[in-house]
């Protein structure tokens, strides 16, 4: 699974690295709201948590199903601007200016993504189609009361509840993100120029690379792979490309690929993570090798001593070939190691690659 961008034609100068303040803002939001994705910040949600007064926190949870679950793309308006080439804000009211350009249509679809959208394919019109409009309502209160009575005022007057967002969000500039943005815009800029540097001096491919190890581009150069557990495609035809730093989206890497929307990735300037994460296809491999009890048992053995292919056999009553064809599977996945002392081959655990595995999962399903 990964989503793909073609970028065939792109010229250099076409993509570009610039922070926004907005998706910086949907991301902090997304942090207080689901603090446990993100343990480095505790701190940080502990901090502004207690100082916000309980009419935001309720405002929060009116609209908190465009930042909870996934970070909806009305926080980046600028892909939606006809032409595909615009960028973010220098600042957060340049943002929302650019927010107020979409049509209702596009605010209203990219707000209700959570099930109506059909992400990188034309949907109709949900303000006009009535089964999507249903539809949209139904998903709606699946998720609970809040998220369905805003998505009925969104079906009913999406005006008025694009202002009440455009307010929620300037006040919440005034009451936490304001500090935060003065705090890490510098890092951000920072980042995104060296990353422009890159791609200047050394091409797309070590610039990209520089963005997360779950970023690559092929040997072509024309189309860009991200790991994650989705999958989709946008090509960026005549448009452009825009990378966008977060100070607070690690493990998320996220991609915008919405259809005729520019393409985007957001990644993390600062990634607690293994320098090269385990790829969704090598994590799927560990997680089946050891979806087996009889391997389950072989890894407990390994884990206390190295061992012989005959030694399994005898200690588990199996055959050697049985043995043989789990520790090849085991191998595979990285979970065991082998290693000759003379004419014997040993194996044992990968205790290293075990013990990342949770932590491994955890970022696999979130990236």
């Amino acid at each position: 699974m990964s989503v793909t961008i073609d970028i065939t034609g792109l010229a250099s100068e076409r993509i570009s690295f610039v922070p926004s303040p907005l998706a910086e803002l949907g991301s902090a939001l997304h942090a207080l709201s689901e603090p446990d994705h993100h343990p480095s910040l505790h701190g940080w949600v502990a901090s502004v948590t207690a100082s916000l007064d309980s009419h935001l926190t309720d405002r929060m949870g009116e609209a908190d199903f465009l930042w909870r679950a996934t970070l909806s793309d009305v926080f980046m308006p600028f892909g939606a601007i006809p032409g595909r080439r615009a960028l973010p804000g220098a600042t957060l009211a340049d943002d929302l200016d650019l927010l107020d350009r979409l049509t209702d249509e596009q605010f209203v679809d990219a707000a209700l993504e959570f099930g109506w959208v059909h992400y990188d394919t034309r949907t109709p019109d949900v303000l006009e189609d009535a089964a999507g409009r249903q539809r949209a309502l139904e998903l709606a209160a699946a998720r609970g009361g809040p998220q369905l009575r805003l998505a009925q005022r969104l079906l009913d007057d999406p005006p008025a509840v694009r202002a009440w967002f455009r307010r929620f969000l300037e006040d919440c500039d005034r009451a936490f993100f304001a500090d935060t943005w003065a705090r890490v815009s510098g890092r951000l800029t920072a980042d995104a120029r060296r990353k422009r540097q890159l791609l200047l001096h050394k091409g797309p491919r070590e610039a990209l690379t520089a963005v997360s190890p779950a970023v690559s581009l092929d040997e072509t150069g024309t189309r860009i792979t991200v790991d994650k557990m989705t999958s989709g495609q946008i090509r960026t035809g005549d448009g452009g490309l825009v990378l966008i730093p977060t100070s607070v989206g690690w493990p998320h890497l996220m991609v915008l690929f919405r259809y005729g929307w520019q393409a985007s990735i957001t990644y993390s300037v600062s990634a607690p993570g293994p320098a090269a994460p385990t790829s969704v296809e090598e994590l799927t491999r560990r997680m089946s090798a050891l979806a087996h009890p009889a391997r389950m048992l072989l890894c407990r053995h390994l884990a206390r001593a190295a061992c012989t292919t005959g030694e399994l056999a005898d200690a588990y009553a199996m055959t050697a070939p049985e043995i043989s064809r789990h520790l090849s599977v085991l191998k595979r996945a990285g979970l065991v190691t082998t290693r000759r002392r003379g004419r014997y081959v040993q194996h044992q655990l990968n205790l290293d690659a075990v013990a990342r595995l949770g932590r491994d999962f955890i970022e696999g399903v979130l990236r």
